[in-house]
């Protein structure tokens, strides 16, 4: 039962060698409709029975109760007793939220369960009728689990890549929340997962948590951030980043977590989310809507190729030392308004037909809050100790980071229509 979802999919494909194996799932099977299910005993007849179906939207459990206790205990008691009647086994797929996540080691079998919402409470009493059958049955307690099939947290994680963007500065000045939630409870939830899964030590196990230079604040017309330069954000998102930097300083120093920071500057690339500066100036240039600039245009930023953030990172986790800051930086000062001008002149070569002067779209606009004046990136710690610098110019970076949007029009035109509607 459940064939269809990543568990029981899994189960029809590796039992099948056994024998006779029938995978069945909604509507063919309907466990809100309890009183079916001895029909669909008498009909198939089975001799082992594997429950993998159930009710697993954990935060909506809290306000569908009635549908959640309907699918998870009162049809799997009627389940029981009819596998106790027609003498069959029943495997039975339950969950480790019947367990308050408490302890500091691993549950086992005999630990007493204290399921903490909805969800976990009605897997409990699903648990609790297959036993009280008499039933001859097999209860297994998961934890979260995933796979090419059905959805998991993984899959939603690859989807909000997409759709969501946590780190625009724009949208944590109008609204701080989900920022917030994203950057400061996330971290908070991750640090807390890792603690409990990596039980005893911490030996091999490796927190990498990826942050912003804008932590640094704002430099003058000279200087870089070193990673001894004092935090001193000057946005929500740059303050909630600082946030999230410190609680995994406060996860290694206080529990031991093997945790690494890195702290980089802008990213642009391939893939990047359509609502980033760099996508923005192309998108808006290939439709030939005004191109804003805020200010004088002179903000400076310093620029990294996506590639060459992501072998820094990778070299930072296997060779970076636990509790150590990073700096990562692609030594591309430049200022904004010369990004969009250089992004408009590479269009216009590259698309002669929308008919070239394209800079005639740029226009300034007032500033926006707390925008900083200049970032840049000292790399010297990361250069000498994992042995890394930029392989990418910005001039090499931007026209493979143009020519790609370019080329991946229908790309864009999807994760926008997702984030529309």
């Amino acid at each position: 039962m459940g064939c269809t979802g990543q568990v029981g999919w899994e189960l029809l494909r590796t039992l099948a060698p056994l024998g006779r194996v029938t995978g069945v799932d909604f509507p063919n099977v309907d466990l809100t409709r309890a009183k079916s299910l001895p029909g669909w005993f008498e009909r198939v007849g089975p001799r082992v029975v594997v429950n993998a179906a159930a009710y697993t939207a954990v935060d909506r459990a809290e306000s569908e109760l009635e549908r959640a206790y309907q699918i998870n205990a009162v049809a799997l008691g009627v389940l029981a007793e009819q596998a106790r009647r027609h003498q069959a086994w029943l495997v039975h797929y339950s969950t480790a939220y019947v367990f308050d996540g408490s302890k500091d080691t691993a549950y086992v079998e005999d630990d007493v369960p204290n399921p903490l919402g909805v969800y976990g409470r009605s897997k409990l009493k699903g648990d609790r009728a297959v036993q009280v059958t008499g039933s001859k049955c097999l209860i297994l307690h998961l934890c979260w689990v995933y796979g090419g099939r059905g959805q998991n947290y993984l899959r939603t994680m690859l989807r909000l890549a997409t759709t969501r963007e946590e780190s625009h500065v724009d949208r944590s000045i109008t609204g701080p929340d989900d920022f917030i939630q994203t950057n400061v409870v996330g971290t908070f939830h991750l640090l807390e997962a890792c603690r409990a899964a990596w039980t005893g030590s911490f030996a091999e196990r490796r927190f990498l948590h990826v942050s912003t230079d804008e932590v640094y604040g704002s430099l003058g017309p000279s200087g870089r951030f070193t990673e001894t330069t004092p935090y001193a954000p000057n946005s929500p998102y740059s303050a909630d980043k600082a946030a999230s930097d410190l609680l995994v300083r406060a996860y290694h120093h206080t529990y031991g977590l093997a945790a690494l920071i890195t702290n980089c500057s802008n990213d642009y690339g391939p893939f990047q989310f359509p609502e980033k500066q760099i996508p923005v100036v192309i998108q808006s240039v290939l439709e030939r809507r005004p191109v804003p600039v805020y200010g004088d245009g002179l903000n400076v930023r310093d620029w990294l190729y996506v590639r060459d953030h992501v072998e820094a990172l990778w070299l930072v986790l296997n060779r970076g030392r636990p509790g150590e800051m990073y700096n990562i930086g692609g030594h591309n000062e430049w200022p904004n308004l010369r990004i969009v001008e250089r992004i408009c002149d590479l269009i216009d070569e590259c698309q002669p037909g929308l008919g070239g002067g394209s800079r005639r779209l740029i226009s300034l606009v007032p500033d926006r809050p707390g925008h900083d004046r200049r970032y840049a990136i000292d790399a010297s710690k990361i250069r000498w100790e994992p042995g890394w610098q930029p392989a990418h110019t910005f001039e090499s970076g931007i026209r493979e980071t143009v020519r790609w949007y370019l080329d991946h029009q229908d790309w864009v035109r999807a994760v926008l229509a997702t984030q529309a509607g």
